[in-house]
């Protein structure tokens, strides 16, 4: 009986809820407005626009019962597969089959009458999923229970914060009993107990065998709760796999150090002429692009020693903006120094995105280096530690610093001047883990 369950359970997994084939959507861009009424009405010779080939040939099968993620920089594509899998956007070619009811929370606002107040907003929602006045009625105490907006629901929308909006939105998409639940990015808006809340909502529905397809920025999320991912580039699909596979792929899409699709479906190394860098990245010293650069980050300091390099390494050495819980990685920082320094300091300091100082240190402090700097010498300094960070985004401040006899001086200093995020499946309380080894036995002599 126990196989005869497994195998209706592997069947089912098989058959997809969503299947995806050769999907292309282009969109023409022109430099000026009037380019567009001229070539619309047929007037001038000459071609105006240019094609953005926003998907290039994208195919997936999604499959019942499956929580599977998109990851991907800015523009490359997820948004736009979402509207599509949703029929908000039609693809210029290809084709998209759904199997199944789609509830989807895509753009904040999306389906909402702004004029209207709550309660009306969740029955023209429901009537637009097709659902009777009397279904919708049953479901509003659920659905206004899990909003918690109080009497704001009697309210227009155009009134409410982006936090109640996307409250009321989530409470309407989980609770019409899709089979398929879609939701991009939207999520982020909501505060923290909220998320928690949806995110308990997300176990639910997977152990009810429903399918959920999510684009999401938060790595941490995508590794805890997605059984599958896919990787989008620039429109193009370069892989799917487990969320470490394509976590680890998409960091390496970051550094411009990832296959680009071929013909034949082969694929190959990208060269660092071809990588995309993207905005926030600035290049290393040998052309790579360094982590999420802060481009308003402080600096100050008399610059008789400078910081002219800096970035992150994984645990194999490749440079990345995203850093595995439990995993070694390393602090790069280049120094080039412009006049005498008497044992200078090099430090590192890591603050969470309230500005709060977690941790650091320094070479004063790990009596790593107690020399001199002096005119024209360049030094590389590193700091390898194991990441044992929650999950999460952070801050990384660089500085050097030292005494010139009594007096202390700070030569150079950037603040908040990089993003690392820790990509975790386990968050416990407060800002570490503490590595804890649990176990649990019987008393002696206790029934």
């Amino acid at each position: 009986m126990k196989d005869r369950e497994t195998k209706i359970q592997v069947q089912e997994v098989d058959i997809p809820a969503i299947e995806i084939k050769d999907v292309v959507k282009v969109y023409k861009l022109y430099d000026r407005a009037r380019d567009r009424v001229k070539e619309s009405l047929g007037l001038g010779r000459r071609q105006s626009h240019k094609l953005h080939y926003a998907l290039n040939g994208v195919s997936m099968n999604i499959y019942r019962g499956e929580t599977v993620g998109i990851i991907g920089t800015n523009g490359s594509g997820k948004s736009t597969i979402l509207k599509i899998i949703t029929g908000v956007l039609n693809p210029t070619a290809g084709e998209v089959h759904v199997a199944g009811r789609i509830s989807a929370l895509l753009e904040l606002g999306a389906g909402f009458n702004m004029e209207y107040n709550g309660i009306e907003n969740v029955y023209l929602n429901g009537t637009m999923m097709g659902f009777t006045d009397r279904e919708i009625e049953a479901k509003l105490p659920e659905i206004l229970e899990f909003a918690d907006i109080g009497d704001y629901v009697n309210q227009p929308v155009k009134t409410y914060s982006s936090g109640m909006f996307v409250r009321l939105a989530f409470a309407v998409a989980i609770n019409i009993e899709p089979e398929i639940l879609i939701v991009d990015e939207a999520l982020s808006v909501g505060d923290v107990f909220f998320q928690a809340k949806c995110y308990h909502k997300f176990e639910e529905f997977k152990k009810m065998g429903k399918t959920i397809v999510f684009v999401s920025h938060d790595l941490s999320i995508i590794s805890k709760y997605c059984d599958r991912v896919f990787l989008l580039n620039k429109g193009n699909l370069l892989g799917e796999g487990s969320p470490k596979e394509m976590i680890d792929a998409y960091k390496r899409v970051l550094v411009g150090q990832y296959e680009v699709p071929g013909e034949g479906g082969h694929g190959r190394l990208a060269d660092r002429a071809e990588a995309e860098n993207t905005d926030g990245q600035t290049p290393g010293a040998d052309g790579a692009p360094n982590a999420c650069v802060n481009p308003d980050a402080q600096e100050y300091g008399t610059k008789q020693a400078e910081i002219v390099d800096y970035y992150v390494t994984d645990e194999r050495g490749v440079r990345a903006m995203a850093i595995l819980k439990g995993a070694r990685f390393t602090l790069h920082m280049r120094v080039r120094f412009h006049d005498h320094v008497p044992a200078p300091i090099f430090a590192l300091s890591i603050k969470n995105v309230l500005g709060i100082e977690i941790t650091g240190t320094n070479t004063m402090i790990e009596k790593a280096y107690l020399e001199s700097g002096e005119p024209g010498q360049v030094k590389d300094i590193t700091f390898t530690q194991k990441m044992t960070l929650q999950g999460g985004e952070y801050l990384l401040s660089l500085g050097v610093t030292g005494y010139n006899g009594d007096t202390f001086e700070v030569y150079h200093r950037l603040y908040d001047v990089m993003d690392v995020t820790v990509v975790s499946d386990k968050d416990t309380v407060g800002y570490y883990d503490m590595e804890s080894e649990v176990t649990v036995t019987d008393a002696p002599g206790e029934d």
